[in-house]
């Protein structure tokens, strides 16, 4: 285990949760923190730390934002436990990039074994696990090749640039159009692809269209300048 990396636990707090939490602290020769979901959490400078988070509490929407936060820096890495079982883990996976999984029916021994890999920087999921993501990449791959319902250009630049959690503001900035125009735009891709809100569009596009968030535009909102510019 890299002595230097820490443990943020992402929880509701509850007995439960502490008994976890505590058993952890014991088996694990690191820091161990708890954060309530939708607290708010700052890095520390190149502090290297392992962001779990309990899919149980934890909101798509929340999720997301974790995910962006660990894509913005290279010192976090981020893994879920409390997983139903392997569907929902691939489900789960298409849409955040995730070091490792743990399942509710896995032992606390086989967690702590896991996290201590988690944190020597390996993977942690099952074989079987990373044998359909790999077939789901594949298929991702050759469909991000192909015409997929209808979308247009502007329309799959969109959808990539919410992946960063872009404002409509954002965007338009982004685009060198009206925020008006962003919308319709908005309305146009949920018609097509049968959605109705800016998250499932972005697991959509994930799964169908393996379109990359701009990552220019994440860390411009991190860090409240535009590239070569002042801060707001």
């Amino acid at each position: 285990m890299d002595k230097g990396t820490s443990l943020l636990l992402v929880t509701a707090s509850n007995p439960q949760c502490q008994l976890f939490i505590d058993y952890l602290r014991q088996r694990l020769d690191c820091p161990v923190t708890v954060l309530p979901p939708g607290s708010e959490w700052k890095s520390r400078e190149l502090q290297r730390t392992l962001i779990l988070l309990d899919a149980d509490h934890i909101s798509d929407d929340l999720m997301q934002k974790w995910h962006a936060k660990t894509m913005e820096h290279e010192h976090l890495s981020l893994a879920a436990f409390n997983l139903q079982d392997e569907d929902h883990a691939v489900e789960t996976l298409s849409a955040l990039h995730l070091q490792g999984v743990f399942y509710r029916s896995d032992d606390l021994d086989m967690i702590c074994k896991g996290l201590q890999a988690l944190m020597a920087g390996e993977l942690w999921m099952s074989r079987s696990l990373m044998t359909r993501m790999i077939s789901f990449l594949r298929r991702q791959q050759l469909n991000s090749y192909r015409p997929v319902c209808g979308l247009t250009h502007r329309e799959l630049e969109i959808i990539g640039l919410l992946g960063s959690g872009a404002s409509n503001s954002d965007i338009a900035d982004r685009l060198f159009v009206s925020e008006h125009t962003v919308k319709s735009h908005l309305y146009n891709i949920f018609r097509k692809i049968d959605v109705h809100n800016r998250i499932q569009a972005v697991n959509w596009a994930r799964q169908n269209l393996g379109v990359p968030p701009p990552p220019d535009l994440a860390r411009r909102r991190h860090d409240g300048k535009e590239p070569g510019g002042q801060g707001r």
